[in-house]
């Protein structure tokens, strides 16, 4: 989303009635890739573009692509293939050993149904949208864009049977990820990506010592929502300017939270972390981490009538990987860690132990 944020920013202070825009997406990956499906670029017609689609080697000729779609107002569909290691196939070091294919849109800024404008209604959901794109029908693009919230029901697009594209979506939907489908319908052949978007994780820190400012900055740099439940007069001003909302410890109850929320308590104070865990653990959100040593915890937990709090899932305590982290950066990193590793059901090992592609699949 952060991506997707920044996008917008700059597509905002454009003067769109002397520049033009495309948008460069990654729609394919075969084998290895930097970047994935969902890797967005914008490419300006002065040359200059924010995002990425990869980690700087395709973006030169993408560029060069880009502003060939703008120009000609025309979409087009690039692959850069190097599964041969070949570079002078595609004419850069692709250096991934990997096939990648990246659709480059001309964005009409009268249009208010645009990429962009889909992108935008994104920022503030709270629960996963699956973005619908046609990418080709019979082989020729075909640029149909449709979203679909969670409990829409299947649109109509094209000529693809609604079963069909449902139990592509429900395959999405299930798996958590991105997936290309090849759908027939009586007359063509459509290739499908169902691109899921997560909303914007919400980090929900308690505390309002120092080492907050290291867990929020962390998690600012992620693009992830900032609560901090503490007394705002402890603050630093730079700190108030990154986070999305501040609610005092009385005011804890007050807190929303949705499936991709994570909480984490760092008060410090063991009173207000076992008030606030109590009120937390009637929420059960997917993480809720607690720092400091286990026989705190423990403690913690024995004071709790009629509830074994150590034996639910969702609780980590102490909380973050075990990185050998000992500043309060270092620590806020370990954190951060464990928690994208949850919300991405991975457990946090290191990849030279891993088994096969470093990603999943994308082609159903």
């Amino acid at each position: 989303m952060l991506e997707i944020r920044k996008i917008i920013s700059v597509y905002d202070t454009l003067d769109h009635s002397t520049e033009k825009v495309a948008l460069a997406s990654v729609v394919s990956v075969e084998a290895s890739s930097y970047r994935r499906i969902g890797a967005r670029m914008l490419v300006r017609s002065n040359g200059m573009w924010v995002g990425g689609i990869s980690g700087g080697c395709l973006e030169g000729d993408a560029l060069r692509q880009a502003q060939n779609a703008i120009f000609t107002n025309t979409p087009s569909l690039v692959v850069y293939d190097t599964l041969e290691d070949d570079n002078n196939q595609i004419g850069v070091g692709l250096g991934c050993n990997g096939k990648v294919e990246v659709l480059l849109t001309p964005i009409e800024s009268s249009d208010p149904h645009n990429e962009i404008e889909l992108l935008r209604s994104l920022l503030y959901a709270e629960q996963p949208t699956i973005l619908t794109k046609v990418i080709t029908s019979n082989g020729k693009i075909a640029l149909q864009n449709i979203l679909i919230h969670q409990e829409q029901p299947t649109p109509q697009i094209l000529d693809i049977p609604s079963e069909e594209l449902e139990k592509a979506i429900q395959v999405v939907k299930q798996k958590k990820s991105h997936r290309i489908f090849e759908i027939k319908s009586h007359k063509k052949s459509h290739r499908v990506l169902l691109e899921f978007i997560r909303p914007e994780t919400r980090l929900i820190i308690i505390g309002d010592n120092y080492d907050v400012n290291a867990m929020a900055q962390v998690g600012h740099t992620l693009g992830w929502e900032i609560w901090i439940i503490g007394r705002l007069k402890k603050l630093s001003k730079e700190l108030v300017s990154k986070v999305h909302r501040v609610i005092s410890f009385e005011e804890h109850t007050r807190v929303q939270t949705h499936d991709y929320t994570a909480v984490v308590l760092m008060s410090h104070d063991y009173k207000w972390d076992q008030i606030v865990l109590q009120h937390f653990i009637k929420i059960a959100p997917p993480y809720l981490g607690l720092l400091g040593p286990k026989k705190r915890f423990h403690k913690m937990n024995a004071e709790i009538a009629d509830l074994d709090i150590a034996t639910l899932e969702y609780i980590h305590s102490p909380t973050g990987l075990d990185i050998g982290a000992e500043s309060p950066e270092e620590i806020a990193h370990a954190i951060a860690a464990e928690i994208l590793a949850v919300f991405r059901q991975k457990n946090g090992q290191p990849l030279k132990y891993k088994e096969g592609p470093i990603h999943a699949r994308t082609r159903e």
